[in-house]
């Protein structure tokens, strides 16, 4: 454990100069973009719920983050999915609570282990691109629908608001996480899909509440991101693969 909070410190202790250089312009634009459109969806819309704000701005940070590649985008993630349950929490989305906090959460923790372990080239800053084993879509599909039951029965236990769409969601998030933690480029395109999931869901809360606009302009902004991000992999993998 000491050695992998020693090589995560070093992901960290990145010089200023090579900060600077790190990001392309269209990265920078991304972000900033994407903070700025948040930014102005919570003035306009919400005004209250700063935990909302932190949340998304910690997670446009992540996606671009691990569009790099970069282990600490997985860090944020593990922040962000703890913001974004309690968030969950208070509009009964149960789901979302339990899927962040339960599945999302300890695999983002599981990913950022994985990711530590496997840089690319000694670069602790981006990691080393992986394929699925012959046979393991299958395997990996079957665990989806077998998470995906489990959960049903669960969220409809505790009475989860929008059933369907809130079930949906865990099985993209699921799809998400299990490509994240084994380095393949197609976790960004099951974020991409997790992300119109929940634009329809917080959509349908914006409904009841207005102040969750913010959430769903959070959420097309996150869209974008896994959309490049998946870009980016492809590139990686596609250099990684020439070089070897």
């Amino acid at each position: 454990m000491c050695e992998r909070m020693l090589l995560f410190l070093e992901v960290l202790t990145v010089n200023r100069k090579a900060l600077s250089n790190y990001f392309t312009r269209a990265e920078r634009l991304l972000w900033c973009s994407s903070v700025l459109l948040i930014t102005l969806s919570f003035c306009l819309f919400d005004r209250a719920n700063y935990l909302t704000l932190v949340a998304s701005i910690v997670g446009a940070t992540s996606l671009v983050l691990n569009a790099k590649g970069n282990p600490i985008g997985q860090f944020l993630m593990v922040v962000f999915s703890l913001l974004y349950g309690v968030i969950s929490l208070r509009f009964a989305y149960y789901g979302e609570m339990i899927t962040y906090l339960g599945m999302t959460g300890p695999m983002a923790l599981f990913a950022l282990i994985s990711w530590l372990k496997n840089p690319y080239g000694g670069n602790r800053a981006e990691v080393k691109v992986d394929r699925l084993k012959r046979g393991e879509g299958a395997v990996m599909l079957a665990l989806t629908a077998a998470v995906t039951a489990v959960f049903f029965f669960v969220l409809r236990a505790f009475h989860t608001a929008n059933l369907g769409v809130s079930t949906l969601s865990v099985a993209t998030s699921f799809l998400a996480v299990y490509l994240t933690f084994r380095r393949n480029p197609y976790y960004a395109l099951a974020y991409a899909a997790n992300d119109l999931v929940l634009i329809a869901l917080w959509g349908m809360a914006s409904l009841t509440d207005p102040s969750y606009l913010s959430v769903v302009i959070c959420f097309a902004m996150f869209l974008l991101n896994d959309l490049y991000g998946f870009v980016n992999w492809r590139r990686m993998q596609i250099r990684q693969s020439a070089a070897r």
